[in-house]
């Protein structure tokens, strides 16, 4: 079933997120239901704040990119509880969107390579270094479940340039394709 995406603005973007066990209900359904979401939204990755769920679960699939990016080949995965362990001190800026920011794109500085240790969905133990764009994109999705946005990477400058395409986003008028859930409908 494909989920409204909670936009800016909504609460639950902002929470610390919970972890889960393999007694969440439904949780097999969920994450299918994640991945329908994000392929119709053309994403490669959506973490559960982002359908309104406070829970450290998120799924991405970075094979879309890899003409661009190699590292993403096969990089098709569902993290349960994920942990950033270590982070390489080189660091990479590069444009970044995201399915709860229609519309917006900002250059974040990320680090070059991590390693992440998650559950995956049969909640087995998976400790992964990643780089790249691949790197890039968990570090993205970890962010939402820690509360943090893309947005809290950028200037105070770049943040006021786009003041107004987040206070459409806010007030709901923001236009995609995709279906959303913004904070104040008017």
């Amino acid at each position: 079933m494909i989920l409204p995406i909670y936009t800016y603005g909504q609460a639950v973007l902002r929470e610390e997120t919970k972890p889960i066990d393999s007694s969440y209900p439904e949780l097999q359904q969920l994450i299918a239901d994640m991945f329908e979401t994000m392929y119709n939204a053309d994403g490669i990755g959506l973490a559960a704040p982002q359908i309104g769920r406070s829970i450290k679960l998120l799924v991405i699939d970075g094979t879309p990119l890899v003409n661009d990016h190699l590292d993403c080949k096969d990089f098709k995965r569902v993290l349960i509880n994920p942990e950033i362990v270590e982070e390489s001190p080189e660091r990479v800026t590069y444009e970044e969107g995201c399915l709860s920011f229609p519309g917006v794109h900002e250059r974040v500085t990320r680090a070059e390579r991590i390693r992440v240790k998650y559950l995956n969905e049969r909640f087995e133990p998976v400790e992964e270094a990643l780089g790249g764009f691949a790197a890039r994109i968990v570090e993205h999705e970890c962010e939402h479940l820690a509360g943090e946005l893309f947005i809290d990477n950028i200037s105070p400058i770049r943040r006021q340039l786009n003041k107004a395409k987040l206070n459409n986003i806010i007030k709901g008028k923001a236009s995609c394709r995709y279906r959303i859930k913004p904070a104040n409908k008017k």
